[in-house]
C-alpha cells in the first residue's frame, strides 16, 4: 500500500501519523499542505467521505481559520465557497489529509486508522 499524504512538518499530530506508517509498513508519500494543499477535486471527494461536513475538513485550531473568523463565516458558506478557501489556504485544511480509493482520513484517530487501512 502507498499513501499520498498531505501534512505540515511543524504539526505534532502529522508526526504521530507519519511513523504509524512507519510501523506498520506503509509506504506514503509526504506533500506539504502549506506549500499545495489538496485540489479541489480531492477536497470534493473527502467531503463526500466526512458525509458532506464540511467542518470537517478545517483545521479548527489553527491561526488562520481564528483570524480569518471561519467560526462565523463558515456556516454561511456554500460547499463549493469553503473548498474554494481550503484549496487557496493549505493551512486551513485539518491535517493529516489523506485520500485512498475507498476512504478518506482527516485528523489522526489510530483505532479508526486500523480500521479503515487495516480491515480483515
Amino acid at each position: 500500500m502507498s499513501l499520498k499524504v498531505y501534512c505540515y512538518s511543524g504539526c505534532g499530530t502529522c508526526k504521530k501519523a507519519l511513523k504509524y506508517f512507519e510501523l506498520k509498513g506503509v509506504d506514503v508519500q509526504v506533500v506539504p499542505i502549506r506549500e499545495t494543499p489538496p485540489t479541489k477535486t480531492e477536497l470534493r471527494k473527502m467531503l463526500q467521505y466526512q458525509d458532506g461536513n464540511i467542518k470537517k475538513l478545517f483545521n479548527t485550531s489553527s491561526k488562520d481559520y481564528k483570524q480569518g473568523g471561519y467560526k462565523d463565516k463558515l456556516p454561511k458558506m456554500t460547499a463549493g465557497e469553503a473548498i474554494d478557501v481550503l484549496n487557496a489556504t493549505g493551512n486551513l485544511v485539518k491535517r493529516p489529509f489523506i485520500l485512498g480509493e475507498t476512504f478518506g482520513l482527516v485528523g489522526f484517530n489510530v483505532e479508526y486508522w486500523d480500521e479503515v487501512l487495516f480491515q480483515e
